[in-house]
């Protein structure tokens, strides 16, 4: 059954124990992406790793309907445990992965209809093209698996078991870890780079083990897509049976009217959390488009600095992962009190970490690039990026953590507006400056300057929300 787990004991124990308990899956996360663009980076040239950046908004564009829905799903669950309402929370669950199931499949359909205009407009061309539509074409097809991981997982946390969500993150990022030199490079290039590269005593072994994965034919890009997509379809059906176990999931479907009336109250949380996301890819699908007027080898840094960016943010996005259930939890239990300090105690764990992690990337992001791609001009890019982007680091958690306080305490339309202006009103400006002047440099300083002024509206926004909240017990004025 889900449990009311963050209604209780001590409120920084909770968050350091359920933290922690998240570490090794943020890590995993984290961990999709590095282990992707260190297989597509050994492929060789500047076009594998830039056709990985082209995917990225997109699959980011989808990745935030897919998170705003499950917003919707996660906050409304969370505070129905925290009244101790097993039954609704079993119905918002129900209902919610049933309609997300067929949002991803309209999704999936649209994307491969669209991919040839999407990535072209990017200013994707000619090889590089080629290859950013072999990974989505595959992507897109499974993306239904990506949502029932992703949201799946999530629930879990939300429902009180954090451990369980860890083990299922991790166990995916093995299995996508295991298949992606398989389907990149083919098993019977991986057998003889073992074989290489090994001890000679593991040799018998190696021979009599990889001759089984012969049938593996080498994919390229394309294969990165397939060991994603598999990884995430074992996981994600692992994820189905246990939310089943625990009471939260019904596999009967439900009726249109029931599947309206819970709708209607996910949707409340869903629409605006949805717009609020979407705000991120259709920037990032900008900013992109104005990186690429720099050329590949900026496109290709810039993408695998952003994937080795969120190593820093390994032990905050655990906080992040905790919180949102925590504060809404609470807020359903009417503990405010609990609410204040859950989100003073985040904050102060977030700033003094990431700024611990920005002097440990100025300081040896440059001995770390040269593990990720043998392209010097891709790797001064990154190295420019560790020299500027880290210094907001803190800032842009923050941010994260203001949004999750206001979702969870009810104002899922404050934070929609506060993302619009973060968005609209201070970066795309900012890169729009970079365009028309043309001043590579900027690319760099418009994503700080961003980074800084958002995390000082939302702190402020969030702040005075969470203080206005009444005593323990009392219904708020909403």
């Amino acid at each position: 059954m889900a449990k009311a787990s963050f209604t209780e004991g001590s409120i920084a124990a909770t968050m350091l124990k359920t933290a922690f308990a998240m570490l090794a899956s943020t890590l995993a996360m984290s961990g999709y992406n590095i282990v992707d663009t260190y297989f597509v980076g050994q492929i060789g040239g500047a076009e594998p790793l830039a056709a990985m950046g082209f995917t990225f908004p997109v699959i980011m564009f989808i990745g935030c309907i897919f998170h705003g829905f499950g917003t919707g799903c996660m906050a409304t669950m969370a505070q129905a445990v925290g009244r101790k309402d097993g039954a609704e929370a079993k119905r918002l669950v129900t209902a919610g992965l049933q309609i997300l199931v067929l949002i991803s499949l309209a999704l999936a359909v649209i994307g491969v209809f669209t991919a040839d205009y999407a990535f072209g407009a990017m200013g994707a061309q000619g090889y590089t093209l080629e290859l950013t539509k072999s990974y989505m074409n595959v992507w897109f097809l499974g993306c239904v698996t990506s949502a029932l991981n992703m949201e799946g997982n999530k629930l879990l946390v939300s429902a009180g078991y954090p451990r369980i969500s860890s083990g299922m993150t991790i166990f995916g990022m093995v299995i996508n870890a295991v298949l992606d030199p398989l389907m990149i490079f083919g098993g019977e290039t991986c057998h003889h780079h073992m074989l290489a590269h090994t001890f000679h005593f593991l040799h018998p072994v190696i021979n009599l083990v990889m001759p089984l994965f012969h049938g593996f034919t080498a994919q390229n890009v394309r294969g990165a897509a397939i060991a994603t997509v598999l990884s995430q379809m074992i996981a994600s059906a692992v994820i189905l049976f246990i939310l089943y176990k625990a009471h939260l999931l019904s596999f009967k479907p439900m009726k249109m009217r029931q599947l309206v009336d819970a709708g209607k109250i996910i949707f409340k949380y869903a629409i605006p959390a949805t717009l609020g996301m979407l705000l991120f890819p259709i920037s990032n699908y900008v900013t992109t488009w104005i990186t690429a007027t720099f050329g590949d080898a900026m496109v290709a840094g810039m993408s695998a600095s952003q994937k080795l960016e969120m190593v820093a943010f390994v032990f905050p996005m655990s906080f992040g992962i905790t919180l949102m259930p925590l504060i809404a939890q609470n807020y359903g239990a009417k503990l405010y009190s609990r609410v204040r300090f859950a989100f003073k105690f985040a904050v102060s764990v977030a700033f003094v970490f990431l700024s611990i992690a920005a002097l440990v990337l100025l300081l040896f992001g440059h001995l770390i690039v040269p593990y990720l791609t043998p392209e010097p001009s891709v790797q001064r890019v990154m190295v420019k990026y560790m020299h500027i982007i880290p210094f907001g680091f803190a800032a842009l958690e923050i941010t994260r953590f203001g949004g999750f306080a206001l979702v969870g305490c009810g104002h899922p339309v404050q934070d929609t507006v506060l993302k619009a202006v973060r968005i609209l009103g201070i970066m795309l400006p900012l890169y729009f400056i970079v365009y028309f002047t043309h001043w590579q440099p900027g690319i760099y300083y418009a994503r700080l300057l961003t980074d800084l002024l958002g995390g000082a509206i939302f702190v402020i926004a969030a702040w005075r929300m969470i203080t206005r909240l009444p005593k323990d017990g009392e219904t708020p004025n909403t």
